[in-house]
C-alpha cells in the first residue's frame, strides 16, 4: 500500500505520534489466538532506519505472542500503517511507501472476518523514499534576544529547524515549542502557535515550513489562591510560592515555586493552574491546587557492617505542626549490636529536631535540635548533650548556606587521657553547591561544600577554629549513563590548643563506610607512643569509584579509598596514608540503590579487620 502525503498532510505535526489515551483497536478485539510470523524488508537502511521502523511496529513488538484472532492481527496491521508513516516523517522521509501483506494480501484490503493461515505470514515492506530537507524554515514573530541570561532558550536553528537541514517532523515540533517558550520566558504567558504551514515539494524533495507565533499580551502575576487546603494556612502557602502580585510572569518562577513547596513534604499532589485569560491590566490569576498528606508518620531503618555491627533507628514525624508546614521529628538510634552484646557498650542517640520553613523569606528555614548521645568507639567513649539553632537559606536550586549557633557539654573516656569534660559554644557556617542529577545515585554533576566553625571551649579556656572542604564529581557515559566515574576529595584543618585540650569529637578521624572502607568507623587517627589512636588536627580523604549498571535494577562498583589523619594543623603526610579497596553490588530502587560493599585494608595494621562488609541505602558518596 502506498503511503501518500494526506490532504491535511502535516496535521501529524500537531498530533501526539506515540502513546495513546484510548485503547488501540487491536486491544479491543477478542478472539481465538492467531499466531503469525513477521518479516521486515526495508529498501534503504540508513542511520538504522530499519531498527527504528521495527521499534514503532506493534506487529514486530508482539511477534512472540498470538494476536486476538484474525481481526486482532488485522487491527495491529492497520495501526502499523500510521505508526510506520510517522516514523518515516520523523526521519525526513515524506515520499515513502508502506506495504503490509498478510498471507500475500494487502492488510488494508482484507475484511475483518477474513480467514488466515495458522500461523499467518506477515511481510512488512517499506520503501523510505528520498530524504527531504528544509528549503525554507521560518518563524514569524520570533521573540527578540533575551536580555537576561536565565531567559535564554535554545535556538530552533541549532535544533535542526534551518534551511538545508534534514526535514524531520520532530524538528518542526521542537521549533514550535522553543518559539513559544522564548516568548513565555519574556513574560508572555499566553504565547501560542497561531499558524503552521508545512508544504512538501516532491519534485525537489524539499519542505517549506513557516511557523507563526502569537505572543499575546505581556503578563503579570495576579492574585494567588489556594484550593484543597485542610490543615495548612492557605494565605501562608500562597506567600510561600514567592509569586508576588504585579511581578512580571516568568515560567521559571512557577518551577521554583513548585520545587520549594515540594520540599515541605506536606502534599500528596500539588499543581499550579493559570487562568485561561489575562484581565484588562494584563494580570494572570493563578490557583494552586493541593492535596494534603496525613500529617504524622513514623519509620524504621538500619545499617550493618561486619566491623561496626548492626545499627537500628526509628523516628516519628509531624510535618504540619502549627499549620505552616512546621516539622517536628523525634528519633532514636542504637548501634554496635553484634560487635558486642553488652547494652552499656552500645552506641545510643535520642533527640528531636524542629524545622520552621519560610522565615523572613520563602527560601529561609529555621532549625533547632536537642540530642543526647552515648557514642562508644575504639578511640573514645562520648556521653554528651548538644543543642543547635540556626538558619538555612537557598539562594538557588544549586547554592545554599547554613548558619548555626551550636553548644554542648560532653564527657569523654579514653585510654590516652582518661576522663575529661568539655563545654563548647561556637558558630558553624557552611556554603554548598550541588548540581548532581540525583543526590542518592548521581550520574553527573558536582557537589562542593565548605564549612567553618570557630568555637570556644570553657573547661580549659581555649578558642579554636575548625574548617573542612569537600568536592565530589560524577561523569556518566554510555547509553543512559550506564557507566559512571565518581570521585571525592575532602580536606580538613583544626587550629587552636594542643590535642589534649580539644574535645575528641572535634578532632579528625577517618575510616568506615562513608570514609575509608576496609577500616573500622573512625579508627584511623594519630597513633601515640602508648599504642593508642587519637584524633588529629588535619585530614585528607580521597575516593574513586567506577560504577556500571548491568541491568535496570542491578549495578556493580569497584572502588579505592584513601585517608590520612595528621597531628599538626598543616598536614605533613609523615604518617602513613591508609588505603582500602573493594567491590560492591547495587540494587536499584525508587528510593536509591541498596548498597553492599566488601573492602579490604591494603596496609593492614594490628587491630584492623581483614575484610569489611558494609550495607546501606544510597551510593557511598
Amino acid at each position: 500500500m502506498a503511503a501518500p502525503l494526506p490532504a491535511h498532510a502535516f496535521e501529524i505535526f500537531g498530533l501526539k505520534l506515540f502513546g495513546r489515551d484510548e485503547p488501540a483497536e487491536e486491544d479491543l478485539v477478542i478472539g481465538e489466538p492467531q499466531n503469525y510470523d513477521v518479516e521486515f524488508a526495508v529498501g534503504e537502511d540508513e542511520d538504522g532506519l530499519e531498527r527504528k521502523l521495527r521499534g514503532a511496529s506493534t506487529l514486530w513488538a508482539d511477534r512472540e505472542e498470538p494476536a486476538s484472532g484474525a481481526a486482532g492481527l488485522l487491527a495491529k496491521a492497520r495501526g502499523d500503517y500510521r505508526r510506520l508513516l510517522a516514523t518515516l516523517y520523523s526521519e525526513g522521509r515524506y515520499g515513502g511507501t508502506i506495504s503490509i501483506r498478510i498471507d500475500g494480501r494487502e492488510a488494508a484490503e482484507l475484511a475483518p472476518d477474513a480467514t488466515l493461515a495458522e500461523p499467518a505470514t506477515v511481510l512488512v515492506t517499506v520503501d523510505p523514499g528520498p530524504l527531504f530537507t528544509f528549503r525554507e524554515a521560518e518563524i514569524v514573530n520570533q521573540a527578540p534576544p533575551a536580555t537576561n541570561r536565565r531567559d535564554e532558550v535554545d535556538d530552533p536553528r541549532e535544533e535542526g529547524f534551518a534551511a538545508g537541514e534534514v526535514a524531520k517532523s520532530g524538528a518542526v515540533l521542537r521549533a514550535e515549542r522553543l518559539a513559544v517558550e522564548a516568548w513565555r520566558q519574556q513574560g508572555h504567558a499566553k504565547a501560542e502557535i497561531a499558524d503552521r504551514r508545512v508544504e512538501a515539494a516532491h519534485d525537489a524533495d524539499v519542505i517549506d515550513a513557516r511557523i507563526t507565533v502569537d505572543p499575546g499580551q505581556k503578563a503579570y502575576y495576579g492574585p494567588v489562591t489556594v484550593e484543597g487546603a485542610e490543615r495548612i494556612d492557605p494565605e501562608w502557602l500562597a506567600w510561600m510560592t514567592g509569586l508576588r502580585q504585579g511581578q512580571e510572569y516568568d515560567p521559571d518562577d512557577i518551577k521554583r515555586a513548585g520545587t520549594r513547596i515540594a520540599r515541605l513534604d506536606v502534599f500528596r499532589a500539588a499543581r499550579f493552574q493559570e487562568a485561561e485569560m489575562l484581565d484588562a491590566n494584563g494580570m494572570l490569576p493563578i490557583t494552586y491546587i493541593v492535596q494534603e498528606r496525613l500529617p504524622r508518620r513514623f519509620g524504621v531503618g538500619g545499617t550493618y557492617s561486619t566491623i561496626d555491627g548492626l545499627g537500628l533507628e526509628t523516628f516519628w514525624l509531624h510535618r504540619n505542626l502549627f499549620g505552616r508546614a512546621e516539622r517536628l521529628r523525634v528519633e532514636a538510634k542504637v548501634a554496635g549490636i553484634g560487635e558486642t552484646f553488652k547494652p552499656d557498650e552500645f552506641t545510643y542517640r535520642v533527640g528531636a529536631t524542629f524545622v520552621k520553613p519560610g522565615v523572613y523569606t520563602p527560601d529561609t528555614d529555621f532549625t533547632a535540635s536537642l540530642f543526647g548521645d552515648r557514642e562508644v568507639l575504639d578511640a573514645y567513649t562520648r556521653t554528651a548533650v548538644t543543642a543547635t539553632g540556626g538558619f538555612t537559606h537557598l539562594f538557588s536550586e544549586e547554592l545554599s548556606a547554613k548558619l548555626f549557633l551550636m553548644g554542648g557539654r560532653a564527657r569523654f573516656d579514653d585510654d590516652e587521657f582518661g576522663r575529661r569534660d568539655f563545654t563548647t559554644v561556637g558558630v558553624s557556617g557552611s556554603l554548598s553547591y550541588d548540581s548532581r542529577d540525583n543526590a542518592a545515585d548521581a550520574t553527573e554533576g558536582l557537589f562542593l561544600e565548605a564549612t567553618a566553625y570557630p568555637f570556644y571551649e570553657f573547661e580549659y579556656g581555649n578558642p579554636a577554629f575548625k574548617a573542612t572542604a569537600e568536592a565530589r564529581a560524577y561523569y556518566g557515559f554510555g547509553a543512559e549513563n550506564r557507566f559512571v566515574l565518581a570521585g571525592r576529595l575532602k580536606l580538613g584543618m583544626l587550629t587552636g590548643p594542643s590535642i589534649a585540650e580539644l574535645p575528641p569529637d572535634m578532632l579528625f578521624f577517618a575510616g568506615g563506610g562513608g570514609s575509608v572502607r576496609g577500616y573500622g568507623y573512625r579508627n584511623i587517627g594519630v597513633p601515640t607512643a602508648a599504642g593508642n589512636v587519637i584524633g588529629g588536627r588535619s585530614l585528607a580523604e580521597a575516593s574513586v569509584e567506577a560504577r556500571v549498571r548491568v541491568t535496570d535494577s542491578i549495578g556493580v562498583v569497584g572502588f579505592v579509598d584513601a585517608g590520612y589523619v595528621g597531628e599538626d594543623t598543616i598536614p605533613s603526610f609523615n604518617e602513613d596514608v591508609r588505603v582500602g579497596a573493594g567491590v560492591g553490588l547495587r540494587y536499584i530502587t525508587g528510593l536509591g540503590p541498596i548498597r553492599l560493599d566488601v573492602a579490604v585494608p591494603l596496609d593492614r595494621r594490628e587491630g584492623d579487620p581483614s575484610v569489611g562488609v558494609y550495607v546501606g541505602i544510597g551510593q557511598a558518596f
